[in-house]
């Protein structure tokens, strides 16, 4: 899956597969995780997110089933 750099204190890319609703994430501090059924509503708004590390913590991080590449 392509990731995005994005700015960040905490995430390093973004990536996302409408296809299998996969969010992918990988930190700054190492680590890539997949996250699943992931709506793409969720993902358009964590990439226009003006904190993407505090939209990812209040609405993804907790709420979906993840697995650690």
């Amino acid at each position: 899956m392509n990731r995005v750099p994005v700015s960040s204190s905490n995430l390093a890319a973004i990536g996302y597969d409408p296809n299998t609703l996969t969010l992918e994430v990988e930190f700054l501090r190492g680590g890539v995780y997949q996250y699943f059924d992931v709506p793409s509503h969720e993902h358009q708004a964590l990439m226009q997110a003006p904190s993407h590390g505090e939209y990812f913590s209040a609405h993804i991080r907790n709420n979906y089933r993840y697995a650690k590449l």
